[in-house]
C-alpha cells in the first residue's frame, strides 16, 4: 500500500513538472515572436542578420541590419492566403550586386541634391553624383549599405530598433548624426517606422524607406492594374534630371491626379505628358494636401484580384511614388524570380526633394539640442 501511494505521488510531481514546462513553453512562444539567423557576410568578414517579426494573426516581416533592409512581408489575401508582397533578395550578396535600394533605409538624405551640391551657413558641401550630376539617396555608401546595430524589442508588437552614426564628413554631409530607427509589427498587420535623429554640426536630414512593393502575391507580374488613391492635391514637376522645378502644380486634370482612385495603367504610359515622359513613367514627389506633422493617411493602393489594400500614414509632407521604371530584367531576385520593368512599386513618405537648395520648400535642415522625428504606417487590410 505505502508503495502505491509512493508511485502516485511520484507520478503526480511529474505530472505537475510537465504541466508547468509546458506552460512556460506556450508562454515563451507567446511572447518570443523574434526570430534571428545569419544572412550572409559582408566583403570584409562581418556577419549580417536576418530578424523576422510574426505577429498573432500571422503577418511576418523579415528586417536585416545591413541597410536596415525590410527584406520580405506576408500580408493575406482575400482568402486568407498569406503572400509575401514585396521586392528582395534571398541573402546578403544578392544586396550587394547594386540593386536598386530594395527595402532599404535611405540616409543621410533621401531622393536628390541637385549637382551634388548645396550650401549651408555660408558653406559649400560637395556629395558624390551618383545619379547622373545629381546626388541620389545618401551617396555612394548611404544608410542603405551599412550595417546598423540592432536590438530586438519583445512583445506582443515585436520590433527591431536600428542604431547608426554617420560621421561628420561621411558621403560629404556635415555632422556627427545620430540614427535611430524603430520598426514595430503592430496587431492590425500594420508596419510602424518610427525614426530620430540628432546633430552636433547643423546638416540636412531626409530619411525614409525605400521598400518595393506588389500587391499581388506573385512578384514576377507587374503593378498596371494596382489601383492608388494618393492624397494629395499637389505635386513637384521636375527637369529631365529628375531634379524639382520649384513649382508646385495642382494635379487637377493631368495624369498625376489621384485623388480618387485610379489603375497606374490610366496615366502611366502617356508620354505626351513632358512629366511622365522626363521620369518614364511615375517617379515624383506629391504635396500631401493636409501639411500637418500629424500622422495622417497619404496614399491608398488596392489590388483587385487578391483584395489586398495597402494604406499609408505619415507624418511627413510629401510621398514619392515611383512605379519600377528603372527596373530592367536585369536582377534575380527572391526564389530566382527576375524582377520586370514595373514589377514593383514604391511610396516613400518624406520632405521634398533638392530642399537643401530650394528655400521655399519645408526645410530640411536638423541643429545641435534639436531631435529629428518622424513616423510612418504602412497598413495592410483586405476587402
Amino acid at each position: 500500500m505505502k508503495k502505491q501511494v509512493k508511485t502516485a505521488a511520484v507520478l503526480f510531481l511529474l505530472a505537475c513538472v510537465s504541466m508547468t514546462s509546458c506552460n512556460t513553453s506556450k508562454k515563451e512562444n507567446n511572447n518570443n515572436m523574434i526570430e534571428k539567423v545569419s544572412f550572409g557576410k559582408l566583403p570584409d568578414g562581418q556577419e549580417t542578420e536576418l530578424y523576422t517579426l510574426k505577429n498573432a494573426s500571422g503577418m511576418e516581416v523579415k528586417i536585416s541590419n545591413f541597410g536596415g533592409t525590410v527584406v520580405s512581408w506576408t500580408a493575406p489575401n482575400n482568402k486568407g492566403v498569406y503572400e509575401d508582397v514585396i521586392l528582395g533578395c534571398d541573402s546578403v550578396s544578392g544586396y550587394l550586386k547594386g540593386v536598386p535600394y530594395f527595402g532599404a533605409l535611405i540616409g543621410r538624405y533621401g531622393n536628390r541634391i541637385a549637382n551634388g551640391k548645396f550650401t549651408l551657413e555660408g558653406k559649400e558641401y560637395s556629395l558624390a553624383q551618383n545619379n547622373g550630376v545629381n546626388a541620389l539617396h545618401g551617396g555612394l555608401k548611404g544608410f542603405d549599405k551599412v550595417l546598423w546595430t540592432a536590438t530586438p524589442i519583445e512583445g506582443e508588437e515585436p520590433g527591431l530598433k536600428l542604431t547608426y552614426t554617420a560621421k561628420d564628413g561621411e558621403e560629404g554631409y556635415p555632422g556627427n548624426l545620430s540614427v535611430e530607427v524603430v520598426y514595430t509589427l503592430q496587431k492590425d498587420n500594420s508596419l510602424k517606422i518610427d525614426y530620430k535623429a540628432t546633430t552636433d554640426k547643423t546638416t540636412v536630414v531626409n530619411l525614409t524607406n525605400h521598400t518595393y512593393f506588389n500587391l499581388n502575391g506573385n512578384l514576377d507580374s507587374d503593378i498596371l492594374e494596382h489601383e492608388v488613391t494618393l492624397n494629395a492635391d499637389k505635386f513637384l514637376p521636375v527637369d529631365k534630371t529628375l531634379i524639382p522645378t520649384g513649382e508646385l502644380k495642382p494635379v487637377a486634370g493631368n495624369v498625376f491626379d489621384f485623388l480618387k482612385s485610379k489603375k497606374i495603367s490610366a496615366g502611366i504610359n502617356d508620354t505626351t505628358d513632358t512629366q511622365i515622359k522626363a521620369g518614364g513613367g511615375y517617379d515624383h514627389c506629391w504635396v500631401l494636401t493636409d501639411s500637418t506633422k500629424t500622422l495622417k493617411s497619404a496614399a491608398t493602393v488596392y489590388e483587385p484580384k487578391s483584395g489586398r489594400v495597402l494604406e499609408v500614414l505619415t507624418t511627413e509632407p510629401a510621398i514619392q511614388f515611383y512605379t519600377g521604371n528603372f527596373l530592367d530584367g536585369t536582377i534575380k531576385g527572391k526564389n530566382g524570380i527576375i524582377y520586370k520593368h514595373r514589377s514593383g512599386l514604391c511610396l516613400e513618405t518624406q520632405h521634398y526633394p533638392d530642399s537643401p537648395n530650394q528655400s521655399a520648400f519645408p526645410s530640411t535642415v536638423l541643429k545641435p539640442n534639436e531631435t529629428y522625428q518622424t513616423t510612418t504606417v504602412y497598413k495592410f487590410s483586405v476587402k
